[in-house]
């Protein structure tokens, strides 16, 4: 490929997915479930042979794109178009999204086997790639809406994807409604760049960025660049489910794990984090927006990491790692690293699908239970899933050498060399949340593959997570491995879960590839200049790693995970028993969905009882429906008059010329009367 990127090439890239959904969408019935898979998985795989094309020139040739490639409408000066920014920020997501999406529909093929829905499935997860791609490869706020609403969209279908079960169907709806909170700030923040910049254009909007921030915010002293930044993360909070908006992921677990993973680690979650990052030359104009960006990744990296330690589901298990690992992400946003942020949204897109690809070949395997203190020993029955999930375990805690490590020990350096107020609580959050990491992670692991074989006697009763696969009758069976389109894609995220981040730290930070992509001034925060000077290679980091305190903090957390759960068992239950109180906070994790429920959701149907009471039938009916009836009775008055003989109107017409004259003459007929 030459330096100059192809127009088509790039339609291609978020059309074939789209082709295959409405392939299998449409025509699913007539294709069937071969032609189905078929049709998504070539869709995706051209898009992905593509993306990797366009890495190449971008990385290796230096070729950017930022074009029109459909004009919709203008108003006055305010265009509306399709069009495509290609640099290496995007080139990176398009590849990130197209392998994992690729990956998880190879997978797909084994775990949906025997569900009614095959067709449909694929065609939503088509339909989901095809929404994310729109989303990164956008140059301007309104496409990047459009794919921030499709994305929204299509996860509602997917989670509820089992229609027929209540708690799918409840957890579809909360992910909806707590997503329009976040999006109602979204489109406030892309309303003010437009009000004030007037343009919808991602080059004009940042190049107007040093007017936009003398502005201050109307009737008020706030600076217009720090509320317009954090009107814009306030979405990011809801689709990158930061604390309070965290609420709607840990529910999003009901729908099938192929679709968990393709929105815990390359859709749907990681849009926020790629749009702080691609909003960093309007982020840098407020040290106040990048303080509570912080604070808030810091709040999620740590508290939702405790929340991981009780989850007895496997799948809400590795949910909760996501939350906290995204607040590892957010908190890098906030320091200015945003080049690290979306370097660990890379690495973690890989080891995350491969946990949540894993967790699905061993609930197959347990012939769908999902409750860990059912499994153990799974290691000799399953020694693929095994391995691949221990890789990316390892991954997942920063263990040196494995692509976690870099990511994750960047953010935590980069968070230690940042100025911002509430830098220090975040420094705090993410070094404590690596013991957190490993202790949840390894207890997960240890309980799933060592120890005793409890699944013949379940202590527990299996909850099936499909409807259509419950449990068999037979609980005497053993465990299996999983058929080889669920073991090949283990296989090949397992790859890049080692290797990628010991491969790309050094041109993902340290060189010319995002710097295009992303602004930062190094003059008032320096954190990325600082870390530039102390790098010294992959494997000298590595090698420091080993000796540093977030590596002592990991092997600690694993010991003890392992001390808790294969060796002294009764520990946990003592320690249940002694700080019952803590243990309940945790199970009802914060008592966030209570508050949602009894506070908020009675507060909301009030407002909304008011204002269908006061706006609709008070002034909507009374007022506004009360004026019309007003003039209706108005009118069948003077209908009366209106006869249509033109001797009743002649008649009117002297008696006015009359009546007018008389007025007109009254003032001098009483002055003749008084003389």
């Amino acid at each position: 490929m030459s330096a100059q990127l192809s127009q088509t090439q790039l339609l291609w890239v978020p059309l074939a997915p789209l082709a295959g959904a409405i392939l299998a969408g449409f025509f699913g019935k007539a294709i069937g479930r071969r032609g189905a898979h078929t049709a998504t998985i070539l869709g995706v795989l051209i898009s992905f042979i593509l993306s990797a094309m366009v890495l190449k020139s971008v990385a290796v040739d230096g070729a950017r794109f930022n074009a029109t490639v459909y004009e919709w409408m203008t108003l006055g000066n305010l265009k509306m178009e399709v069009g495509f920014l290609i640099d290496g920020l995007t080139a990176m997501m398009m590849c990130v999204v197209t392998f994992v999406s690729l990956m998880v529909h190879i997978y797909t093929i084994g775990y949906m086997e025997e569900d009614p829905g095959y067709q449909r499935f694929f065609s939503y997860i088509s339909l989901f790639t095809f929404s994310m791609l729109m989303l990164v490869m956008s140059n301007n706020f309104l496409q990047l809406f459009f794919g921030w609403e499709a994305v929204g969209l299509v996860s509602y279908l997917l989670i509820g994807f089992w229609y027929t079960k209540p708690t799918a169907v409840f957890a579809n709806m909360k992910a909806f409604l707590v997503n329009r909170v976040g999006d109602f700030g979204f489109i406030l923040g892309i309303g003010l760049i437009v009000a004030f910049a007037g343009t919808l254009s991602y080059a004009e909007a940042f190049a107007k960025g040093s007017e936009l921030a003398k502005l201050s915010f109307p009737g008020t002293n706030w600076m217009l660049i720090t509320v317009t930044c954090i009107c814009l993360f306030i979405g990011a909070m809801g689709k990158s489910a930061q604390f309070p908006l965290h609420v709607w992921l840990p529910d999003s677990m009901e729908g099938p794990t192929p679709i968990s993973a393709l929105i815990h680690a390359a859709t749907m979650v990681t849009a926020g984090i790629f749009m702080v990052a691609r909003m960093s030359p309007l982020f840098e104009l407020s040290d106040t927006a990048l303080s509570f960006v912080m604070v808030i990744g810091a709040i999620t990296a740590l508290f939702m990491g405790f929340l991981g330690i009780i989850q007895n589901d496997i799948k809400r298990v590795v949910a909760y790692s996501t939350l906290s690992q995204l607040g590892y992400m957010t908190v890098a946003l906030g320091a200015s690293a945003y080049s690290v942020a979306v370097f660990h949204l890379m690495t973690h897109a890989f080891f995350k699908a491969l946990l949540f690809l894993g967790a699905g070949s061993v609930i197959i395997g347990m012939h769908h239970d999902q409750d860990i203190r059912n499994m153990g020993g799974l290691r000799k029955y399953m020694p693929m899933t095994w391995i691949t999930s221990l890789l990316g375990s390892l991954a997942l805690i920063g263990t040196p050498f494995f692509s976690g490590f870099y990511s994750k020990d960047s953010i935590i350096e980069a968070v230690h060399m940042s100025h911002l107020p509430g830098a220090h609580f975040a420094y705090f959050a993410v070094v404590a949340g690596v013991f957190v990491t490993a202790f949840y992670s390894f207890r997960m692991y240890f309980l799933v593959f060592h120890g005793k074989e409890r699944f013949h006697h379940k202590p527990f009763p299996p909850e099936g997570e499909d409807p259509h696969h419950a449990p068999h009758g037979d609980e005497q069976h053993d465990p299996h491995e999983s058929p080889w389109v669920v073991t090949a894609p283990l296989i090949l995220l397992a790859i890049p879960s080692v290797v990628i981040g010991y491969m790309t730290i050094g041109p993902m930070l340290f060189s010319d590839f995002l710097k295009d992509s992303i602004f930062v001034n190094s003059e008032l925060h320096p954190a990325m200049e600082e870390m530039a000077k102390e790098f010294h290679g992959a494997v000298a980091m590595a090698v420091h790693g080993v000796m540093s305190v977030p590596f002592f903090l990991a092997l600690a957390g694993v010991v003890v995970a392992y001390l808790f759960y294969m060796v002294k068992p009764e520990i946990p239950a003592a320690i249940k028993a002694r700080f019952g109180f803590v243990y309940r906070v945790l199970e009802n994790k914060y008592y966030m969905d209570w508050f949602n429920e009894n506070v908020l959701a009675p507060l909301a149907r009030g407002m909304g009882h008011g204002l269908w009471k006061g706006g609709d039938v008070g002034l909507i009916d009374g007022v506004i429906n009360g004026s019309a009836s007003g003039v209706g009775g108005v009118a069948s008055l003077v209908r009366l008059i209106q006869t249509g003989y033109l001797y009743w109107y002649a008649l009117v017409m002297i008696l006015g010329v009359i009546g007018l004259m008389t007025w007109q003459l009254w003032p001098y007929l009483l002055t003749f009367v008084g003389t």
